[in-house]
């Protein structure tokens, strides 16, 4: 019996680890593998799921072990990346934490709602519909998402963001700044980001607009003459006379303040620039041939940097 003991022990010592190792080496998984668990669905289900698709020898032995050395989290629903040479443990850690696939999906500065509303319409990883959002509502950014996970919570957690953003930066806003309300400076801020794409000259656009402001010129920027027309769309062709003698609320050729909403969903740069203006006499600008604009206080300079850029023009066939 003495002898019998110590073989039993090895016997028993064997099996337990045999035990483990099935919980703890690796499992099935040959390759990376994608792996989806449905909302609602059990550890049991799930199990099943696993070796059907050849990533564990047995949905009974997985069960098993997992009671004994599992945690007792319920499984989360979401897309899972199951690494190659990954343990039953590992994949049953993966499930209960909800470390889930990351997808993303980035809103570009100026981008204008309606086309908000295309991207998130056309991925197929989103599923439900949404409405066009408002202009203005969503802050461009990069976001997360989840494979299946539905478009309105997508868009809402963009709204979310630039609500959280414009109070902050309100809170923030420089003295003596031409608009009145948060909602004023994402108008504002969405003709500055439509105006110029260059970082460095956002902060004088804005200056040179909150000039106009004040004294109670009208703005005159071309892509208000657009809006209307397009939803923010490109145009696609140069800009009518009689476009520009257009009368709506949006032409800020014909009108004085501000447009009656955003024309696109600015960045947090250009709302930046509105709230902390450059200190400017600047009232006029125009394009100077290079991306950028000249600037000018008075009309005589504005005329003679139009001729400038008429003259670029006509250099490259554009007029005669």
């Amino acid at each position: 019996m003495k002898k019998l003991l110590p073989a039993l022990a090895l016997v028993a010592a064997l099996a337990l680890g045999w035990f483990a190792y099935g919980w703890y080496g690796p499992a099935e998984v040959g390759k990376d593998t994608t792996f989806i668990v449905a909302d609602g669905s059990t550890l049991t289900k799930v199990a099943h799921q696993l070796q059907d698709k050849g990533l564990i020898k047995s949905a009974d032995s997985f069960l098993l072990r997992a009671k004994v050395f599992g945690g007792r989290e319920p499984v989360q629903a979401g897309e899972f990346l199951i690494p190659k040479g990954a343990s039953a443990s590992s994949i049953l850690d993966q499930f209960q934490s909800g470390d889930v696939i990351r997808r993303f999906v980035t809103i570009p500065e100026g981008m204008p709602s309606i086309m908000v509303y295309d991207r998130l319409m056309a991925d197929p990883m989103l599923t439900g519909p949404i409405p066009v959002p408002d202009e203005g509502s969503v802050l461009p950014d990069t976001y997360n998402y989840e494979r299946g996970e539905s478009r309105i919570k997508v868009l809402a957690r963009m709204q979310a963001a630039m609500t959280k953003f414009l109070a902050a930066a309100w809170a923030e806003r420089g003295k003596d700044i031409a608009v009145k309300t948060p909602g004023q400076a994402v108008i504002l801020a969405s003709i500055v980001e439509k105006e110029t794409g260059i970082e460095s000259e956002r902060k004088l656009v804005a200056g040179l607009y909150s000039n106009r402001l004040k004294q109670g010129m009208p703005l005159q920027a071309d892509p208000t003459i657009i809006y209307p027309i397009t939803k923010g769309e490109p145009l696609g062709r140069r800009i009518r006379q009689s476009e520009i003698a257009a009368v709506n609320d949006y032409n800020t050729y014909t009108m004085t303040g501000l447009p009656t909403g955003p024309i696109t969903n600015p960045g947090r740069e250009s709302i930046e620039a509105v709230l902390h203006p450059a200190k400017t006499k600047a009232l006029y600008m125009v394009a100077n041939g290079k991306g950028g604009h000249w600037f000018a206080d008075t009309l005589e300079q504005h005329n003679a940097n139009v001729q400038k850029w008429f003259a670029i023009r006509r250099a490259r066939g554009e007029m005669n």
